[in-house]
């Protein structure tokens, strides 16, 4: 196991390496150019100025001598600064990556206990009016855009029914999680209605098939009760595709935050990443480009040792 971790590692290292590089010169092939944003109206016709400005930040030098300063600066703990606020990056990363972290570990939760338990009740019920039930809401989940959900329950909860707030964070005299709940309900449900389709849809069909193997059979023949069946041999059995699903779907609330976020005012990255995106703010767009694209890559890696820890013919491919 240690030796599959190693060739892991080892191939994630190179890996993160490339995603830089594509990072990097993709941001750099924009047509858009950030100085724009920086000069004031007057001085966009000073030339003299304007690659000055240019020279200072470094924005003259030859991509791979920008890409080698980026590179060593980050990792040495250094993200740089905002060119369109000058505020360090480090800073807003800390400012607002907890607000979707905190959104989103809530939208996994939510959609992990709704969806695995929807999807085993769906296959040991199969066929039945919980199986119809289930599978619709599969569909809808699916087939329903987040954004647009988002907007029909902020209608019903917060416009017409007036039971949870419209958006925001945090409300005047909020001190603990438990104050902010309220904001955090339609949001979070938002997120993780989708995720709740997935899961169910994912956990229902891995349970039809570890239902239909012949040591499910055999336990049943030892009279072994069904609620043992169903979860010591069945759903233990059945855990593998769903746990690459969690793994994988962490980073990537992450980084789909950004459009709930939006619609709901959250003060997240997710924010940070559009206001970034808008104003061409290209150290904070490649940073936290960076930044989610390494999440996954590592979420991958953890899928594999997870896969590898459940079913050991991995290890040995």
């Amino acid at each position: 196991m240690i030796n599959f971790i190693l060739r892991k590692v080892l191939v994630t290292i190179p890996m993160l390496f490339i995603i830089s590089i594509i990072v990097f010169f993709s941001i750099q092939f924009s047509p858009v150019d950030p100085i724009n944003y920086l000069a004031s109206p007057d001085a966009s016709n000073n030339t003299a100025n304007l690659e000055a400005l240019r020279e200072h930040l470094g924005l003259n030098d030859p991509l791979y001598v920008q890409y080698y300063h980026w590179i060593m600066n980050i990792l040495h703990g250094d993200f740089g600064y905002s060119i369109l606020t000058g505020q360090p990056i480090a800073e807003i990363i800390a400012n607002k990556l907890p607000a979707t972290l905190e959104l989103s570990v809530t939208a996994l939760l939510l959609s992990t206990i709704i969806g695995v338990f929807l999807g085993i009740l769906s296959a040991i019920k199969q066929n039945s009016v919980i199986d119809y039930f289930s599978r619709n809401i599969g569909v809808i989940g699916i087939s329903i855009p987040e954004f647009f959900f988002g907007i029909i329950i902020i209608q019903i909860f917060a416009i017409k029914l007036g039971w949870l707030p419209i958006g925001g964070r945090i409300d005047v005299n909020d001190v603990t999680f438990w104050d902010r709940l309220p904001n955090l309900i339609l949001p979070s449900l938002a997120l993780a209605f989708a995720m709740i389709a997935v899961l169910l849809r994912y956990t229902r069909n891995s349970m039809l098939d570890v239902l239909n193997k012949e040591f499910v059979k055999t336990a049943r023949s030892k009279g072994i009760p069904e609620w043992k069946v169903f979860f010591f041999h069945a759903f233990r059995n059945a855990l593998g595709p769903i746990l690459v699903i969690l793994a994988f779907r962490l980073p990537m609330l992450v980084g789909g935050a950004v459009i709930i976020e939006t619609i709901f005012a959250w003060p997240g990255i997710g924010s940070a990443i559009l206001a970034s995106v808008s104003s061409s703010d290209y150290p904070v767009i490649m940073v936290t480009t960076l930044m989610i694209a390494s999440a996954i890559l590592i979420a991958s890696f953890l899928v594999d040792i997870i896969s590898a820890l459940l079913d050991p013919r991995i290890r040995l491919e």
